[in-house]
C-alpha cells in the first residue's frame, strides 16, 4: 500500500530524530540512518521511501528542517522592533540554541560535508540557511545587495557555528561574544563601505566638468 504525503512527512522526522541520536556514536552514516528506522518504529513503505537517497537525502532533509524550526520559533513583531544588527545576531543565537542538543550530531555532519563529494551540499544548505534568516529577519532586498548580504552572513554563520562547536564555556556565553564581534565588525564593514559608495555617487561628474571647458566635447571612453 502506498504512503501518503502526511504519513511519509511524519516518517522522515520520526526517523531523522532517532537517527541524530546515533550520529554521535556512528558518524554521519548508513549504519546511524537504519539504527534511527529500526528505533523511530516507522515500517513498511514509509521506512523504505523515507530516505532513499541516503546520507545525502538526510543530510538535506535535517538543514532544512532546522531552517523551518528556526522560522517557526521568530517573533515578527519583536523581530522587526530590533535594529538590523540585532536581528543577525538573534537569529544566529535562536538557530544554535535550537540544536544545542543536537551538537555531536552537527559536528559529524559538519565533517561530512567537508568530504569533496559533499562540498557541493553543503555550500547548498548554507545558502538556503542564510537566504532563510534574512526573510526571516525582514530583509527584502532584490538588488545586487540581495546577495552581497547572503554572502556576508554566511560568512559569520560558518565562523560562530565551528566557534560554537568547540566552546565550553557555560551557557556557549563565549559563542555569544564571538558572535556579537563578528556581526558589528562585517556589518559595520558593510556599513563603512556603502557610506562611501553614497557619498561618491553625490559627487560631481568629472566628465561633465571637463566638458564644459570643451564645448560639444565629452573625453572619449576609455
Amino acid at each position: 500500500m502506498a504512503s501518503g504525503p502526511g504519513e511519509l512527512a511524519a516518517a522522515r522526522e520520526k526517523i531523522l530524530r532517532a537517527t541524530l541520536v546515533h550520529v554521535p556514536f556512528n558518524g554521519w552514516s548508513k549504519a546511524a540512518l537504519d539504527h534511527g528506522i529500526r528505533d523511530s518504529g516507522v515500517k513498511g513503505p514509509p521506512a523504505r521511501l523515507a530516505f532513499q537517497g541516503g546520507m545525502d537525502e538526510l543530510a538535506e532533509y535535517y538543514c532544512r528542517f532546522a531552517d523551518e524550526r528556526m522560522l517557526a520559533a521568530l517573533d515578527d513583531a519583536a523581530v522587526a522592533a530590533m535594529p538590523m544588527r540585532t536581528r543577525i545576531n538573534h537569529v544566529v543565537r535562536l538557530r544554535l540554541e535550537q540544536a544545542e542538543t543536537e551538537r555531536e550530531a552537527v559536528r559529524a555532519l559538519m565533517s561530512w560535508l567537508a568530504l569533496p563529494g559533499n562540498q557541493a551540499l553543503g555550500a547548498r544548505c548554507l545558502y538556503r540557511t542564510v537566504d532563510a534568516m534574512w526573510h526571516g529577519v525582514g530583509d527584502t532586498s532584490t538588488d545586487f545587495n540581495f546577495y552581497s548580504k547572503r554572502a556576508l552572513l554566511a560568512g559569520i554563520l560558518a565562523a560562530t557555528v565551528l566557534y560554537w562547536l568547540v566552546d565550553d564555556s557555560e551557557g556557549r556565553e563565549a559563542t555569544w561574544v564571538f558572535l556579537g564581534r563578528r556581526v558589528d565588525d562585517v556589518l559595520g564593514i558593510e556599513k563603512a563601505k556603502a557610506r562611501v559608495r553614497s557619498a561618491i555617487s553625490k559627487l560631481p561628474d568629472p566628465f561633465n566638468i571637463l566638458g564644459r571647458g570643451f564645448p560639444g566635447k565629452r573625453p572619449p571612453d576609455a
